[in-house]
């Protein structure tokens, strides 16, 4: 896989090359030092395979580079942001980079974690990017022999949703489909690290008619909605959302499976689980949890994943009862929550 790394930094630049090319399969074919140069490289040599992006940059920044991009090229972008570029970081996100990377802290002293999270999302991006291509027919979606079907509950008490690589794009999508007024709430786990989700549950409370909130524990569960925060889990009990920072679930903090598990005992039969776009399998026992209790899953189908992930395990496992495209989900949850 090549890849493009854009950078305004030389040493920033040095850094993340030196790392890219320790990883397996992976070539770092050029480098540009804003984003008027790396425009010039798509222009001018042989296409990368992805390209990584700062946020911000001289002559021309991470956001203008990103937009022509996504108006030329059929390229995924990753950013590269620091913690006080967040709310530019959402911005990238809905206007189309796959995800984004928060830049180390101490350059010096990167840890394995952080490099195993860098290299995970790049090649599942990737691997999507690449699958539409592959002259082979996947039985699993279209078939779909694990697919429990059944009727949607006709009484619902709420809805939990699940994202990962992706997600802040989809969700917002889906957020702009809601009503002012809801007749339950919905909780969300985005996986994102601590920080950047203030800036995302305020963009969806922006650009959309209901009320978002970052959640915070102790809070008393009203008919909004409630974004997990970095960092945290999230779990639903006796009417308050509760957050801790137990051990990270399939290494990630917040999880999925997290939220699922509780809200599936709380609400039991009376609960809407929604799988979005994301690598891993986080979010499949806790649809299986929801599954076993009574309640209604639906998953994100493969054409409108960003990555095929999350979706894709919980149908291989045999916990999901409807798969839909994102918009399909987003006029669904309107229909549940109206």
């Amino acid at each position: 896989m090549n890849i493009l790394v854009v950078d305004d930094s030389a040493f920033m630049r040095k850094i993340v090359t030196d790392l890219l090319e320790k990883m397996p399969n992976i070539h770092v074919s050029n480098t540009a030092r804003n984003g008027q140069q790396a425009l010039k490289i798509l222009c001018e040599q042989k296409q990368p395979d992805l390209v990584l992006l700062d946020v911000e940059m001289p002559i021309l920044n991470g956001l203008e580079t990103l937009k022509e991009i996504k108006r030329l090229y059929d390229i995924p972008v990753i950013m590269l942001s620091a913690l006080s570029n967040k709310d530019v970081t959402i911005e990238a996100l809905a206007l189309g980079a796959a995800d984004f990377v928060e830049k180390p802290t101490n350059i010096r002293e990167i840890q394995e974690e952080w490099i195993r999270e860098f290299y995970n999302k790049i090649k599942s991006i990737h691997m999507q990017k690449r699958r539409p291509n592959r002259k082979r027919v996947e039985k699993v979606e279209p078939a779909a022999p694990s697919i429990k079907e059944r009727s949607l509950p006709s009484r619902v008490q709420a809805v939990v949703i699940g994202a990962s690589t992706g997600g802040p794009k989809a969700l917002l999508k889906v957020m702009q489909a809601l009503p002012a007024s809801l007749s339950m709430p919905i909780f969300i786990v985005q996986h994102m690290p601590k920080g950047f989700t203030s800036s995302f549950a305020q963009r969806m409370n922006d650009e959309s008619a209901v009320t978002v909130k970052e959640a915070q524990d102790g809070m008393l569960v009203e008919k909004c909605v409630y974004l997990c925060p970095g960092d945290f889990h999230m779990t639903v009990k006796q009417g308050k959302i509760q957050l801790n920072q137990e051990m990270k679930i399939h290494g990630t903090r917040p999880a999925v499976d997290y939220l699922f598990e509780s809200a599936a005992q709380l609400y039991r039969r009376e609960l809407v689980a929604v799988l979005l776009t994301g690598m891993g399998k986080d979010g499949t026992e806790g649809m299986r949890e929801i599954q076993r209790l009574g309640g209604y899953t639906i998953a994100q189908d493969k054409e409108t994943s960003v990555v095929f992930g999350m979706p894709r395990q919980a149908i291989l496992s045999g916990v999901v009862n409807e798969v839909l495209s994102l918009d399909e989900i987003a006029a669904k949850v309107k229909q549940i929550v109206r």
